[in-house]
Parts: C-alpha cells; sequence; structure tokens
C-alpha cells in the first residue's frame, strides 16, 4: 500500500535536504575544534535509534542511555556530563545539545524553519481525478498528495503538499493535514490539526529561538482522531498512533509521542513531548502525561490523573501524582 511504502522510505519527503555536510562544517556551526584532521562528510542528523554510520547524533539525557549499545552513528553531539556513557564514538562535547541539534538541523535541512502555506498556484487535483474520492466545497489539497479509493473528505479542509491518506478514509470538515501519512480505515474527526510543528523552542530574553521540526505524524490503519485534536509532528523522530487506537475529542499530542495500537484516549488528555505509550493502554478524561516518560502495556489510568513517572506493564493508577489505584482509594475513603 502507499502507507506501507512510504514509512518504510527513508527519504524524508517533506523537507528538502543537503545532500551531505561536512565535519568541519558541523564544528565551526557548534564552536568547537575540528574533531577529524580529514575532512569528512555525514549524510544526515538523525536520533540514537535511527542514525546510520555516517549520520550524526546526539544524547542530550540520561533517560536515553539504553539505546546507546544499539547506536550505528559513529558521532554523537553529547555535553561533558553524558560523554563518560559513551564508549568508541567521535564525540562532539557542546554546552546544550539541544542547541546544537538545531543549529545541525539547519544545516541539513536549510527550509526546515519554514511554515509556508499553499498558494492558488500550487493546487492540483489532476493526478485525483480519477479515483473515487469525494471531495466537499473548498476543499484545498497541495502537490504530490496521493490518496487512497473510497476516501471522503469534509468541507473547508486543507491537505498541504506530499501528505498521503489511505483507503476509505474520512476526513471531516475545516481539518488541516500535513507533513503527515496516514493508512487505510482512518477518521479524522472536524477540526482537527494534524502534523503542525511542535512547541520547541529556546527562551532568550531578545527573542525565543524556534526549534525545527522536520519529522512527520504517522497515523496507521483503523485510527480514530477526534474533533479539535492537535497533532504535532517530531522534531527530529516522528509522531505515531498505532493501529486501531481511539482518540476522542480535544486531545493533544506533542512532538514525537508515540502511542501503541489498541489505546482508547479520552477527551481533553494532554501528551507531553517524547512520551511512549504502550499497546492496550486505557486515559480516563483531562489526564496529563508528562515529557519523555513510558508507559507500559495494558495500563490504565484514571481521568484527572498527572503522570510524572515511567508506569510499569498491567498497572492501573490515579491522582496527582498518578499512585496505584488502590493506594489512591484507600487514601480518598
Amino acid at each position: 500500500s502507499l502507507f506501507k511504502k512510504s514509512i518504510l522510505m527513508s527519504k524524508n519527503i517533506f523537507y528538502k535536504k543537503i545532500n551531505k555536510v561536512s565535519l568541519k562544517k558541523i564544528c565551526k556551526e557548534l564552536k568547537i575544534p575540528n574533531i577529524k584532521k580529514s575532512n569528512f562528510y555525514l549524510n544526515d542528523i538523525k536520533t540514537l535509534d535511527e542514525a546510520n554510520t555516517n549520520d550524526i547524533t546526539f544524547l542530550h539525557n540520561s533517560k536515553y542511555l539504553d539505546y546507546l549499545p544499539k547506536v550505528k552513528s559513529n558521532f554523537v553531539i553529547t555535553t561533558s556530563r553524558l560523554k563518560k556513557y559513551i564508549f568508541n564514538k567521535n564525540l562532539l562535547i557542546v554546552d546544550n545539545v539541544l542547541i546544537g541539534v538545531s543549529k545541525i538541523t539547519k544545516l541539513f535541512y536549510p527550509n526546515s524553519l519554514d511554515e509556508n502555506f499553499i498558494t492558488r498556484k500550487l493546487i492540483k487535483q489532476n493526478s485525483l481525478k480519477n479515483k473515487k474520492i469525494t471531495l466537499g466545497l473548498n476543499v484545498v489539497i497541495g502537490k504530490n498528495v496521493k490518496i487512497g479509493n473510497n476516501t471522503f473528505i469534509g468541507h473547508n479542509s486543507i491537505i498541504e503538499d506530499n501528505v498521503i491518506i489511505g483507503r476509505n478514509c474520512s476526513i471531516g470538515s475545516n481539518v488541516v493535514i500535513k507533513k503527515t501519512i496516514i493508512g487505510n480505515n482512518v477518521n479524522v474527526l472536524d477540526g482537527a490539526v494534524i502534523g503542525k510543528k511542535g512547541f520547541g523552542f529556546f527562551p532568550q530574553k531578545k527573542g525565543n529561538i524556534r526549534y525545527p521540526h522536520i519529522g512527520m505524524v504517522i497515523i496507521k490503519d483503523k485510527v480514530e482522531i477526534g474533533s479539535n485534536n492537535t497533532i504535532d509532528r517530531g522534531s527530529l523522530g516522528n509522531t505515531i498512533i498505532g493501529e486501531n487506537t481511539f482518540l476522542d475529542n480535544q486531545v493533544h499530542i506533542a512532538h514525537n509521542v508515540k502511542i501503541g495500537k489498541n489505546c482508547i484516549i479520552t477527551a481533553q488528555v494532554g501528551f507531553a513531548g517524547s512520551s511512549e505509550i504502550g499497546d492496550n493502554v486505557s486515559i480516563g478524561g483531562q489526564a496529563g502525561v508528562s515529557g519523555h516518560l513510558k508507559i507500559g502495556n495494558n495500563v490504565q489510568i484514571g481521568g484527572g490523573s498527572g503522570v510524572l513517572k515511567n508506569i510499569p506493564d498491567n498497572t492501573k493508577v490515579m491522582g496527582y501524582p498518578a499512585k496505584d489505584i488502590r493506594l489512591f482509594i484507600k487514601e480518598n475513603k
């Protein structure tokens, strides 16, 4: 299918990348001495789990130490505090890893901060004429968009350049989809915004510095996205919604969040960036999950809970901070 072919591609279909960048130029941008005498060239910048041998990657938080044994990249941006955990790699030591990553991302992807909207000149629907697709009034479709048969798109919706939507999908009215790949049999309800840039920046007194978001959103088969959901695309990695997961209305999913399959997320739940949610997870209304956490499989989180730490498999929690539900009930009798 279009969906499977697209997510298997290593090429970023939403941003134009410079072919290669020299290590000398990267070191100069980071304001550090060149770590190699010969002028070496690197292919891309990627996360620890996705970087290949000639990519550059980064370690900014001890929460990601478990990834290190499997890291393929030979070049790692990190800090003097974290370098003791990294062996047999070329290290680029900086004071602030994420600011460094932001600078290097812009070297590889010069247009990574652009948020251009579609102009009338770019609207092309010719490639869709022979498809069994139903379009409402005032639908705007960008260039190189691919849409599967038997898909419906409601009034006033915008499907931006290079987006891929599978078969038998229903996209509601007033929906905006950008930088996204959607599988088959997916429902997106009215007012959803999918693929917008994440809330990533560096606070500065003279003006906050934006963090590039060159990732995408991947929505797998048989997912339902509720009305007025906002799903941010990834920064370097991707934001992923697993197969057969249902999201109620007004759910917010921040950049790089990964939600497993068969999850039920009720109204007004918020996920901070880079949280990982397992399979078969149920979350009650207005709960919040902090960033960079791991929620196990078969977890149940009560409504209004605040999740501040990792939750193991097969656990029921509730409260703020979220705790074992038996303890919560005992304390609130």
